[in-house]
C-alpha cells in the first residue's frame, strides 16, 4: 500500500498513543482535523486531505463518534522507524 510522507508521520504519532480530533458542521461532515500526539502537541504538517485519505484506506477509526485512533490495519501498515520508538 503507498502511504505519503505525512501520512506515516500521522500514522506513527497515533501507534505510540496520540489521536485524531474531529469538528462536525451542522450536516455532520468533518470540517476541521487536529492530530495530537500522546504528549499533548499538536502535528503541524496533518491537514484534513492527509485525514480523508487515512480514513479511506482504513487505517483509522472512530467508535461511537469518539477521536480517531489507529486501526489494526493502520499499526500492520505503519512503516518502523529509529527514531519514533516513543522512548
Amino acid at each position: 500500500m503507498n502511504i505519503s510522507r505525512n501520512e506515516q508521520r500521522a500514522l506513527h504519532v497515533l501507534a505510540l498513543g496520540g489521536h485524531i480530533l474531529h469538528a462536525r458542521d451542522d450536516r455532520r461532515k468533518i470540517t476541521a482535523v487536529t492530530c495530537v500526539t500522546r504528549e499533548g502537541m499538536i502535528l503541524s504538517e496533518f491537514s484534513l486531505e492527509t485525514f480523508i485519505r487515512l480514513r479511506r484506506k482504513r487505517l483509522v477509526e472512530s467508535r461511537s463518534g469518539s477521536p480517531y485512533y489507529i486501526s489494526r490495519r493502520g499499526r500492520l501498515s505503519v512503516r518502523a522507524q529509529l527514531d519514533n520508538q516513543g522512548a
